[in-house]
């Protein structure tokens, strides 16, 4: 990638701020690489201040290069991996507020994404309620058959996908350098990172993704009785229109209004941790942006999610992996969290169980010689990350945002209840799913499966046979007259045995399997 005279202005300005705001002034210029330690100490000069937190510095410099760097701070403070624990965390600070662009844009938007003047979509239209880099949020009103009813609409920012693709340019050109000249950005692939935090921005700017992802959503807690999520209304929903159900509730950011209007403020502490939970073990897609902001409660006490840009998703691996890791800490059973990162392959089978087991004891230990108010999930995961380090365990970005997501569930939950008891509060939602998907339970259902493929390997014998007789057959008439050594006479011979070797082979490892665990 080649440098421009427009990316030359656009990181001059974005460096010079970072430098202004005094982001590299905790930076040390021997331990960066020689060829950067000059640059370091130039940009110090233009410092305000000298010595202060990196994170804040961070957020600061962020919030005035402009939206797409907000974005970028939003996406590493899900990634302690890459910027470090405690600028993680001070990135979660950012506020992604911008001025709105107005009503009339937003129609012109709306009657072009949908086709029809805006009077024919929406009973009454109203100036933005709420405005960010991506898009602004109006309240309107909408027929559904011949009754009003009030709808959230979100429209998205004209421009906005042309500039975050170019700040995305000039990301990558900066990563595309750091790769080059620095093991240190080799090792935290920062390509990745751009590639990820463009994904994200994709997503975010096509609102019929953002639908699909909250319908899913709704679709999963649908029989849960303290969580509801906005309705989705397609027929006014388009790449550039998203038109939600409209919730009157009270923000979980504003607790006096959710005490003065009679709700349980202990009580939805243990929703919100147990929620989240739930939907990353028992579903594996949970909402990855569960600040206050984006959580409300309704007049009916449940929660009530919005904001569905951000989601994550583990799969059954991950699901097995947060239960029993969780459950052993909770039970003591260091050695079982010790074996389920091995037989997940996340730690190299070369390092010992037993010493892991040890620095895991050394984790857990402490958090049961202490007062319940005072234990931390989310710090339990970041020490657990930070141990598995050390024992090479790899980087997995699923992982990375669900203990980054747990941060803010957990932090959330104990602003509602600071005497919140993590491990009773996670205990009940931990405890079921292991019994349904690990007890005897999963285990009958698994033999189900285990049977219904053997059946499905089954059919295919009668015809794994015959192709045998046949490869018999030649081989005995081969005898008599003579070994055909074409390459095609040997090609077809060989594919014959591997397919009849293959078939059999595999059917006897389903009856031993199946054998050893009805019978073991």
């Amino acid at each position: 990638m080649f440098l421009q005279t427009g990316n030359f202005f656009r990181l001059a300005r974005a460096g010079y701020i970072l430098a202004r705001e005094g982001v590299f002034t905790s930076l040390d210029p021997n331990l960066v690489p020689p060829a950067a330690a000059p640059l370091v100490r130039f940009a110090n000069l233009f410092a305000r201040g000298k010595g202060e937190n990196a994170g804040e510095a961070l957020v600061r410099a962020l919030s005035q290069i402009g939206p797409s760097y907000v974005k970028l701070g939003q996406f590493l403070a899900t990634r302690p991996d890459v910027v470090g624990g405690e600028i993680a965390d001070a990135l979660t600070a950012l506020q992604d507020r911008m001025a709105p662009f107005g009503r009339d844009k937003a129609v012109a938007i709306v009657e072009k994404s949908l086709g029809k003047p805006i009077g024919e979509v929406f009973v009454s239209f109203g100036e933005p309620v709420a405005a960010a880099s991506v898009a602004q949020v109006h309240r309107a009103t909408a027929l559904y058959d011949g009754k009003p009813r009030q709808v959230a609409v979100k429209v998205l920012r004209p421009g906005v996908e042309g500039q975050f693709a170019r700040d995305l340019r000039d990301m990558y050109l900066v990563a595309h350098i750091a790769e080059r000249w620095s093991a240190e950005g080799r090792r935290l692939r920062m390509i990745e990172v751009v590639d990820t935090l463009a994904r994200t921005v994709k997503l975010e700017t096509d609102f019929r993704l953002e639908a699909a992802a909250a319908s899913e959503f709704a679709e999963n807690v649908a029989k849960d009785p303290d969580i509801h999520v906005p309705q989705v209304d397609w027929d006014r929903t388009a790449r550039e229109v998203l038109t939600l159900e409209w919730i009157d509730g009270a923000p979980l950011s504003d607790l006096e209004r959710v005490a003065a209007e009679g709700h349980d403020l202990k009580k939805l502490g243990a929703h919100v941790l147990q929620s989240f939970l739930r939907h990353a073990m028992r579903d594996g897609f949970f909402h990855a942006d569960m600040h206050q902001g984006n959580l409300f409660v309704d007049k009916q006490g449940r929660l009530v999610a919005i904001d569905f840009g951000i989601m994550g998703r583990l799969g059954e691996k991950e699901r097995r992996f947060l239960a029993e890791i969780l459950y052993g800490f909770i039970t003591r059973d260091y050695r079982r969290v010790a074996e389920v990162h091995f037989e997940a392959g996340y730690v190299p089978a070369k390092h010992s169980i037993e010493e892991f087991s040890q620095a895991l004891r050394a984790i857990g230990e402490p958090l049961h010689t202490i007062n319940a108010s005072d234990i931390s999930m989310a710090r339990l995961l970041t020490l657990l990350f930070e141990v598995t380090a050390l024992f090479d365990m790899r980087t997995r970005t699923e992982l990375v945002l669900l203990q980054k997501t747990m941060v803010v569930a957990e932090g959330v939950a104990r602003t509602l209840d600071p005497r919140l008891d993590i491990w009773k509060t996670c205990d009940p939602v931990v405890r079921t799913w292991i019994e349904e998907n690990l007890g005897p339970k999963a285990k009958i259902e698994d033999a189900g499966k285990s049977i219904a493929e053997l059946a499905r390997l089954a059919t295919h014998l009668p015809k794994t046979l015959a192709e045998a007789e046949i490869a018999i057959g030649n081989v005995s008439r081969m005898a008599e007259g003579g070994v055909d050594l074409s390459p095609a006479s040997l090609d077809a011979l060989a594919e014959t045995r591997r397919r009849s070797d293959t078939r059999l082979l595999l059917g006897l490892t389903v009856l031993t399997v199946l054998a050893a665990w009805l019978f073991g």
